[in-house]
């Protein structure tokens, strides 16, 4: 049984060494005949070590002064905080999620130091840049300079494993190499199974629309989300839209008591772990601390992997079943001609635990992004009737009231796409990425009065957002903080043809995703499957739990913080606190 991650922590950086300075004192009182005090000799000796520490961060800094200046480059401009290692930094972005608005932190010093800025948190190096320049470096121009790296891998490895997301060179390439093929075939054309499940989430709305209150939208597309990637992905499905539905905020508890159901389980799981991991991440290197008695992704992670690794099992025992050939159909999958991912997995790769976290971040990647988009997607429709309208005439006239969406009618439906793209660029599924640079390099300048680039140093963190960098008033116009789908239909999306990197909703470069037209299709075919059935939405804010509501100083705030509606948050993908409860007329 592992130890905690605090206690290995405790172990291996104070305990090893103060055992160490006590030997180190025996060793020199016998040798020399001293009496030194074991108080004393470890004072002196952790004095000793303060100096060396302060004396490395000095040599750092004097040669990384000196490489910069033989490269002709500058250092990023840097915030200073009032507290040592910009800890009150560190603790307005861990507080974030609670107080304020999401990407308030980062965003804070652009004003001052402009779009690319360094923040030492604990003295550990975090370079941030919302310019797309830099970002196309990062992900596509040098990439690989910029690696995920051991101190993200192993933050996130209690839950993402050694899955694609949280991997580097030939074990990162290897996973890429299997997955592609599944996604570059004509698959994702075959709609029938986000046919199957939008009726079932349809019926669920309507059902309680019939009993008079609000549904919570990010949740029973969460559900269809989930069916959906289960199915298509992995051959089976976990029937979540099966289970009952929670009720709004207010209801007796005789009606809205909701008995639990593993897919459910699952879910909450899942979400809880990736909020431990990103917690993690936000606190940096002294995250162990945090767990001192327990790792915090070890119970929701029980939870999870009691739902996949039987799906792993199976697969495996049917594989070896027929000797090797692709594996047999589970109950409720597609036909023959239809492997699934997890058979396209099997014919390269047999470890339980490999298949296992790939199978994880494939089923992450599959329903948390898609699931964020489309209740957005609808919140914006629900506050703005006039797209609402513009774009269900849309739909009726390219596809008509209760026909099934093809390919080629969502191929053709320019609205839907521009209103994707708009709630995309504004809540983005992945706010705010991370790379670790690998070797020291330069960044363009983006200072007009100063046209030496900017120096990066070799392993430090590389912290950038496509959120801010897709509000930015300089890229996108005046406007840019509204939600406009027009934008991306006239003569303004001329922006992003100028520079691609300005819009990333789906990552670039080698690592951008493999599944964005499946992505594409399956958001497109359920917000026409609603709109077919529904002629109009509106937000009911009471329905919310009361913690989860915009706060009242919200209000009159710059940007969108001060109009919005409900309260983003992100774990590793962007979430509605509190769930997205609305009301919705049927045609």
């Amino acid at each position: 049984m592992l130890l905690p991650p605090g206690v290995r922590f405790i172990a291996s950086n104070v305990l090893l060494p103060v055992a160490f300075l006590l030997l180190a004192r025996r060793i020199v009182n016998t040798t020399f005949g001293l009496a030194i005090s074991s108080s004393t000799f470890v004072s002196y000796s952790l004095a000793g070590l303060c100096v060396i520490g302060v004396g490395h961060a000095i040599a750092t800094s004097v040669r990384q002064y000196i490489q910069a200046r033989s490269m002709g480059a500058r250092p990023v401009p840097q915030v200073t905080s009032k507290w040592p290692g910009n800890m009150d930094f560190l603790w307005r972005l861990v507080q974030e999620p609670k107080i304020a608005y999401l990407g308030d932190t980062f965003a804070g010093p652009i004003p001052r130091l402009g779009p690319v800025y360094n923040v030492e948190l604990l003295w550990e190096t975090h370079i941030f840049t919302v310019c797309p320049q830099h970002i196309q470096i990062i992900l596509a121009g040098d990439f690989n300079n910029y690696v995920k790296g051991d101190r993200f891998r192993g933050v996130m490895n209690t839950v993402l494993g050694d899955g694609v997301f949280n991997s580097d060179g030939e074990l990162w390439s290897l996973h890429r190499s299997m997955t592609r093929p599944y996604f570059a075939r004509d698959r994702v054309r075959h709609f029938d199974i986000f046919d199957r499940h939008a009726d079932k989430t349809i019926e669920l709305i309507k059902k309680r629309m019939n009993e008079g209150y609000a549904v919570d939208f990010q949740d029973v597309i969460s559900r269809f989300t989930m069916d959906a990637a289960t199915e298509f992905l992995f051959g089976t499905c976990v029937n979540s839209l099966a289970n009952a539905l929670p009720y709004p905020h207010g209801v007796s508890s005789d009606v809205s008591a909701v008995p639990s159901q593993k897919s459910n389980d699952f879910s909450a799981a899942f979400h809880e772990a990736m909020l431990q991991i990103t917690f993690r991440e936000w606190v940096g290197w002294i995250w162990p601390l945090f767990e001192m008695f327990e790792d915090r992704t070890a119970a929701p992670m029980k939870i999870v992997n009691s739902f996949v690794e039987p799906i792993i099992r199976n697969a495996v025992e049917k594989k070896k079943r027929n000797d090797g050939t692709k594996v047999a159909e589970f109950e409720g999958a597609l036909d023959d001609d239809n492997d699934t991912l997890l058979d396209e997995l099997l014919n390269s790769i047999t470890d339980p635990k490999l298949l296992r976290d790939e199978t994880l971040n494939i089923l992450f990647a599959g329903r948390e992004t898609t699931m964020h988009t489309i209740t957005i997607a609808i919140y914006f429709l629900a506050i703005h009737p006039n797209v609402m309208a513009r774009l269900r005439e849309e739909v009726l006239d390219v596809v008509g009231p209760s026909a099934r969406p093809s390919y080629d009618d969502i191929k053709g439906m320019k609205y839907l796409r521009a209103v994707l793209n708009e709630t995309m660029r504004l809540y983005p599924s992945v706010p705010f990425n991370l790379r670790e640079t690998v070797k020291a390099t330069t960044w363009p300048s983006m200072d007009p009065n100063d046209d030496r680039p900017l120096y990066i140093p070799a392993g430090v963190k590389v912290p950038y957002s496509v959120m801010i960098m897709q509000r930015r008033k300089d890229l996108w116009g005046p406007d840019a903080d509204e939600f406009d789908p027009h934008r991306f239909l006239d003569e303004r999306v001329q922006r992003i043809v100028s520079n691609p990197f300005q819009f990333l909703p789906f990552n670039g470069g080698p690592r951008i995703c493999l599944g964005q037209q499946f992505a594409y299709n399956e958001m497109s075919f359920v917000i026409i499957r609603l709109l077919q059935q529904f002629s109009s939405i509106s937000l009911d804010v009471e329905a919310c739990p009361p913690e989860a509501r915009v706060p009242p100083e919200w209000s009159g705030a710059p940007g969108r913080k001060g109009i919005e509606r409900v309260r983003p948050q992100t774990h590793l993908t962007m979430y509605t606190m509190g769930g997205l409860w609305v009301k919705m007329n049927q045609a």
